[in-house]
């Protein structure tokens, strides 16, 4: 079965303060719970903000490291999952079903993607 890449995108500057509500956080792990034991969940987590993180460049036969901020970014990679599914179809079915845990404040993408197996 194909495995797929779910980053889940937010936008950091428009994110809620205080982060998720206890009921989101409720909603969030009886879906993880039910994936996992629907043995689809193989791997998921959340990241550090963007001020946090590092970008390594390669351009021109030259590397550059820059430290965040970025304030360009609208949005973020925020967290992640790995799942083993049928197909897409079903892929993006768990990415909405996650998505839709989230309360009607946030704004967040989910991008699934293929894993190129070999």
């Amino acid at each position: 079965m194909p495995r797929f890449l779910t980053m889940i995108r937010v936008d950091e500057k428009n994110s809620p303060e205080g982060g998720p509500s206890p009921e989101m956080g409720e909603r969030m792990g009886a879906l993880l719970e039910e994936i996992t034991k629907a043995g689809v969940m193989l791997d998921t987590a959340g990241l550090t903000p963007s001020a946090q993180t590092t970008q390594v460049h390669w351009e021109g036969g030259r590397l550059s490291v820059t430290d965040g901020p970025f304030t360009e970014a609208k949005e973020v990679v925020g967290g992640y999952s790995i799942t083993q599914c049928k197909d897409r179809a079903e892929a993006v079915e768990w990415a909405g079903r996650f998505l839709r845990t989230h309360d009607e404040k946030w704004t967040v993408t989910a991008e699934v993607r293929e894993i190129i197996e070999g």
